[in-house]
């Protein structure tokens, strides 16, 4: 016996408002994929243990497999095709993984990339062994890690000096 209600809901996803109508125990992940067509959010093990399926949800990561459509709705929701700027300018996340070779088959990179923002704007990237801590559940089958470490260092470091520069330009205003 299948369940054919179905509610309707918007969702403010990388900007932009979407309407749907879904059953209610649709995830916020199949809603992504399935749906909307936004494929980058990976489903890895679907029961929230390797971190894949990672989104923003009002600036926070919550695992879009654990996560229903409907708990979403009203929240600014941003995904792996949010992340960079308009103009096709990478985050200096996504750059980093980039420049440290911080992948091998991808499949996890979308959730790490995402988990790695999140730690960074968190204030958790002060140490390769923080960074560990706070990237902790997101797994990679490929064992890339020491160049995911390497790549969020690199990021962090980068957000921290634009930063300082965007301070020191209105202090100089």
């Amino acid at each position: 016996m299948t369940s054919k209600t179905r509610i309707p809901i918007q969702l403010q996803i990388n900007g932009h408002r979407h309407e749907l109508e879904v059953e209610p125990r649709v995830t916020l992940l199949d809603a992504l994929r399935d749906h909307l067509g936004l494929t980058g959010t990976k489903k890895g093990c679907d029961q929230g243990q390797c971190g894949a399926c990672t989104v923003h949800v009002d600036g926070q990561r919550v695992l879009a497999c654990l996560t229903l459509a409907a708990q979403a709705e009203g929240r600014a929701i941003t995904s792996i095709e949010g992340l960079a700027d308009g103009d096709g300018t990478l985050h200096a996340v996504q750059a980093a993984f980039l420049e440290q070779d911080a992948f091998q088959c991808g499949y996890c990179t979308p959730g790490q990339i995402m988990s790695a923002v999140a730690c960074i704007r968190e204030g958790h990237a002060g140490s390769n062994d923080e960074i560990r801590e706070y990237m902790a559940g997101n797994l990679c089958r490929c064992g890339a890690y020491p160049h995911i470490v390497a790549a969020v260092r690199q990021a962090a470091l980068e957000v921290a000096s634009s930063m300082e520069t965007v301070s020191s330009m209105e202090t100089a205003s």
